[in-house]
């Protein structure tokens, strides 16, 4: 499931963003990098819990993606660009940081968004343009722009949805 992510995660930054450097090229690669360590349901299954298991998943991708980059021997400097960004941090002002969050905004539209979907049907409209909302917030004007330019497979049965959403 995980090295599924990481390659979407890595076609879709060559998509979005083929001149990347290294650094973002491993930041993406590791955003989930030993998931499974940290289940949600080790977590109070409610928002706070949510919440809280988050924050400790983006400090562990950080603090294990850069231990094995210090084992390879890569330079501090690469090393603090992909702590930073695969642990959130700074994420509207570090130029990494937005990079990985957009790919991951879009990867989760392209792959996971429809699934999301089907797994909770009991959500209404005003629930879905919540969600729609804060993953579209989260990305930069140049990722949702590329999300609306054709380049990215949005699933068929959300379009409208996705489209009231952002629209205002």
């Amino acid at each position: 499931k995980e090295l599924l992510y990481s390659h979407r995660m890595s076609d879709m930054l060559e998509r979005y963003a083929p001149d990347a450097d290294d650094a973002v090229k491993l930041a993406v690669r590791a955003q989930h990098i030993q998931r499974w360590k940290s289940p949600r349901d080790a977590f109070p299954m409610d928002r706070k819990g949510y919440h809280k298991w988050r924050s400790e998943l983006y400090n562990f991708h950080a603090e294990t993606a850069a231990g094995l980059l210090i084992q390879a021997g890569y330079p501090e400097e690469v090393v603090e660009r992909v702590r930073k960004a695969v642990g959130k941090k700074e994420t509207k002002t570090n130029p990494d940081t937005q990079l990985v969050e957009d790919v991951a905004a879009l990867v989760f539209i392209e792959h996971y968004m429809l699934d999301f979907a089907e797994k909770h049907p009991e959500y209404d409209e005003e629930k879905w343009i919540r969600i729609i909302l804060r993953t579209w917030n989260k990305m930069s004007e140049p990722g949702q722009k590329f999300a609306l330019s054709g380049a990215l497979k949005l699933p068929e049965t959300l379009v409208p949805l996705i489209q009231k959403a952002i629209s205002g």
